[in-house]
């Protein structure tokens, strides 16, 4: 008896993993990165709030049917009106975005769908000047300063990220010079080759005004495991 409802187990555990497919286009896992594309920050439009709409890996793999527009599928957590969220993939009535607050204190986001319908772009600083860039910029776990150049026109780009692990932590640093261009700063490394350059490996990086934030996206390959500096940052 006791060997037939451990093979129960195993045959149940292996069809719970194997429901699970991370290329599913109905799974929404948060934003991911664009060589070609930058991301697109929205800002919630909908009163008082809005709920995260589940995936079908949600409930133990039971929700199929998700994305849909259904007291099923509607999530406990939600966010408020004006806040903002960085917005990936759509499938249809629908907008896969990750958030967290830009002054939490814990580096905590959330992903999951949301009604396109309540979310409104929300443009960039247009040909943002030199003082609306410069300054320290904080986000959970780390900050980024810019400071002007030593040579005209570009600016001086340091930042560090820690995300804490079980037992330890991984970090990430940021240095480079680059200059910004219309309403984007975009470097490859150390800036001193184009943000386009052809390589696999390396740490891109592009960073907008939007609002009173600044906006920062990475490919995942300015530090360890699970570092990223991708986030709104506020200025101290």
């Amino acid at each position: 008896m006791r060997a037939n409802i451990i093979l129960l187990w195993l045959v149940l555990s292996a069809t719970q993993a194997s429901a699970y497919d991370a290329n599913d286009p109905n799974n929404c896992n948060g934003v991911d990165w664009n060589d070609k594309q930058t991301l697109v920050v929205s800002k919630v439009v909908t009163r008082p709030h809005v709920n995260f709409i589940k995936s079908p890996y949600d409930d133990d793999f039971k929700a199929e049917s998700c994305p849909a527009t259904t007291d099923a599928c509607r999530k406990r957590a939600y966010i408020v009106t004006g806040d903002l969220v960085l917005t990936g993939k759509m499938r249809g009535d629908f907008t896969c975005v990750s958030y967290q607050s830009p002054t939490a204190k814990k580096q905590t986001w959330t992903a999951g769908w949301l009604p396109t319908a309540a979310l409104a772009p929300v443009a960039p600083m247009a040909s943002p000047s030199r003082s609306d860039w410069i300054g320290t910029w904080t986000h959970p776990g780390g900050s980024i300063e810019i400071r002007r150049g030593r040579t005209g026109g570009k600016l001086q780009i340091e930042g560090e990220m820690t995300v804490p692990t079980a037992h330890d932590f991984h970090n990430g640093i940021i240095k480079a010079e680059a200059m910004p261009e219309k309403d984007i700063i975009a470097f490859l490394n150390d800036g001193s080759l184009p943000f386009d350059t052809k390589s696999e490996d390396g740490c891109r990086v592009r960073m907008q005004r939007i609002r009173a934030w600044l906006m920062v996206e990475d490919n995942d390959g300015c530090g360890g495991v699970g570092v990223s500096f991708t986030g709104l940052y506020h200025r101290k």
